[in-house]
């Protein structure tokens, strides 16, 4: 199938099921770094009528509105490995690599910025787009210590 160029770019998300580790779970094969990303009505619309597998979380309590959601893989075995950065309060950023990415697992995430990048597939007759990873931002609560070390701290 022809590569799609046509990326995402999502900002101020909320993501949700992180497994940036690729632990196997009750959903989820050993390997398989994913997360799920939260998007607004006219996002997951536009999504969905592009091909993407837009899903919908119903509300935990009734009353609690369903909340639009697209799984997100992520992957360092392509020949373009995704740029990964926590970014905390005052702006400080550490890169993170395929060793050490399952810190967002753990993390604080305030919210995030990405781009997706589409891959276009085809399986017994049936299409789809499947997003990857090829930016995120993740913006993280730090502790006070983080903040008091971190590079741009002015006590460290």
């Amino acid at each position: 199938m022809p590569r799609n160029d046509d990326n995402v770019i999502l900002e101020n998300k909320r993501i949700l099921f992180r497994n940036f580790a690729g632990k196997e779970r009750k959903y989820n094969r050993e390997g398989d770094r994913n997360f799920t990303v939260v998007l607004n009505d006219d996002e997951a619309k536009d999504l969905s009528a592009r091909g993407y597998n837009v899903k919908i979380l119903e509300g935990r309590e009734e009353g609690e509105p369903d909340i639009p959601v697209l799984g997100v893989s992520v992957n360092f075995n392509g020949a373009r490995p995704p740029r990964i950065v926590m970014v905390g309060r005052r702006g400080n950023k550490t890169t993170l690599y395929e060793e050490d990415v399952e810190l967002l697992d753990w993390a604080e995430i305030l919210f995030c910025d990405m781009i997706l990048r589409p891959y276009e597939w085809e399986i017994g007759g049936k299409t789809g787009i499947r997003p990857y990873l090829q930016t995120l931002y993740a913006n993280i609560e730090e502790t006070p210590l983080d903040q008091k070390y971190s590079n741009n701290g002015h006590e460290a």
